[in-house]
């Protein structure tokens, strides 16, 4: 069995990244594999200062939970992009 983790998918407006998690998700069905539908999450980064007022992130027309952080390639990413988080944990793994 084949796994992958830690996979980002960025672009400026959510209907980027909407399309592209649903071609993303039929290549890889396509092929034998699949989306956990329980583990995909999303986090929202507004570096461009652009706000989008409406709409979420969805698999298969069902929204994918919103997190303010999570661990991409041993690194906490946050949202509000404050790094404390980050360096304490990689003071603990150290």
């Amino acid at each position: 069995m084949l796994f992958a983790d830690d996979i980002v998918l960025i672009d400026e407006i959510r209907q980027g990244v909407n399309d592209k998690l649903a071609r993303w998700r039929h290549s890889l069905e396509s092929r034998g594999f699949r989306v956990s539908r329980s583990k995909t999450e999303y986090l929202h980064c507004c570096f461009s200062g652009r706000v989008e007022a409406r709409g979420e992130v969805t698999l298969d027309e069902r929204p994918i939970p919103k997190v303010d952080k999570f661990k991409y390639l041993g690194s906490i990413i946050q949202q509000n992009w404050d790094i404390d988080e980050d360096i304490s944990h990689h003071i603990k793994v150290g």
